[in-house]
């Protein structure tokens, strides 16, 4: 039987939208835990690799109580595949400007189907509708 997946897009030295979407992932991740739903997996992608080393991120989740048994930080690639890779998976947009070190990007939690489909999209950062996704990841799972 394979994972679902909740993904998001974060940087560790975002100023904005970053840290309120990891603590809702957090919660969101509890709540999945408590429901006793075993086959769920959440990852972040680093949308600036560059400065997010593995070492950056675990400090960034566990600032955040992240359970890394389940929740995946990701990053080592260039710029330009995650920006890239976004974009063509999951249709968003991320850019990092020249002269600043806010990375631009959205603000979504997004539902990945056991076939590794994008198939529902969520506002992550606030007014997150945590009990229809999970709902969402019920229905998901049993596909």
């Amino acid at each position: 039987k394979g994972n679902v997946w909740v993904a998001d897009f974060v940087f560790t030295n975002c100023t904005t939208v970053c840290p309120p979407m990891t603590a809702n992932m957090t919660e969101l991740q509890q709540m999945v835990e408590k429901q006793g739903l075993d086959n769920v997996h959440f990852v972040s992608f680093s949308v600036d690799p560059e400065v997010d080393s593995p070492k950056a991120l675990k400090k960034y989740g566990e600032a955040f109580g992240a359970n890394f048994s389940t929740w995946h930080f990701l990053t080592g690639y260039e710029q330009e595949v995650i920006e890239d890779y976004a974009y063509k998976n999951f249709k968003e947009w991320v850019k990092k400007p020249d002269n600043n070190d806010q990375v631009i990007h959205g603000v979504s939690f997004y539902l990945i189907n056991k076939n590794g489909e994008v198939i529902t999209q969520y506002p992550g950062n606030e007014d997150v509708p945590f009990k229809q996704i999970v709902k969402d990841i019920k229905s998901a799972s049993k596909q």
